[in-house]
């Protein structure tokens, strides 16, 4: 592939990025997936990068999954405000604010406000699938007084 620019444009979209779903949402799984959404910018088909860079939108109310796995990510705040829970803490982000989170951490991005929360996100080219969490993974983070009632997620079996 050869070099871009992707000019910003109303609406939060970019020139030459299309807009695609963030996900499905499972069966098993809670949490509002509809109308969340990612454009990516670098790691499109073709290309020999090392990283990926993605613009992730969730609408109000509405939430990434809550999932781990082996690779980090890098989280930049573009539009609006947002919740992350990570690992057993929950920060508020706000506009530019950039969040670490380190690789095998419990995660999940969550948008409890009134208007849209837009983030991009930065995770390596060659990267494993999400991993749902073990119910005592969920059943630690509901005991725990950080993060109890404010991730979405569910127990299997229940």
């Amino acid at each position: 592939m050869k070099s871009r620019l992707h000019k910003f444009q109303d609406g939060y979209t970019w020139t030459g990025v299309e807009k695609e779903p963030y996900r499905k949402p499972s069966e098993k799984a809670a949490g509002c997936y509809c109308g969340v959404h990612r454009q990516t910018f670098i790691g499109l088909k073709g290309e020999a990068t090392k990283f990926h860079f993605r613009y992730f939108e969730i609408p109000p109310g509405g939430s990434s999954s809550l999932e781990k796995h082996m690779h980090e990510h890098a989280v930049v705040c573009a539009r609006g405000k947002g919740r992350v829970l990570a690992e057993d803490m929950i920060y508020d982000m706000e506009h530019m604010d950039v969040l670490y989170i380190a690789p095998d951490v419990p995660h999940q991005l969550i948008n409890p406000y009134g208007e849209p929360f837009g983030f991009f996100c930065i995770v390596d080219a060659e990267r494993d699938r999400p991993r749902e969490l073990s119910c005592e993974e969920l059943k630690r983070l509901e005991a725990s007084e950080a993060t109890k009632g404010k991730f979405i997620g569910y127990i299997e079996g229940d």
